[in-house]
């Protein structure tokens, strides 16, 4: 996984045909995206910093804007 920007993660979450789950273990707090079984992009959590990810083609799932 490769570090995406914000806006392209709240793309993906805010997608309908996308589900997503949350965990949170102590500081960390992990957001997962997923289009069908497949895991598509992540957020990191942990204190005050927050990291997103992406798969390398994560771009195939975004929708126009």
């Amino acid at each position: 996984m490769k570090l995406i920007m914000r806006s392209e993660f709240d793309n993906l979450r805010l997608n309908d045909q996308h589900s997503y789950d949350t965990d949170s273990n102590g500081d960390k707090q992990i957001v997962r995206i997923y289009c069908g079984d497949t895991l598509i992009a992540k957020k990191v959590k942990q204190k005050k910093s927050i990291r997103y990810f992406g798969i390398s083609d994560y771009r195939q799932y975004l929708t126009d804007e």
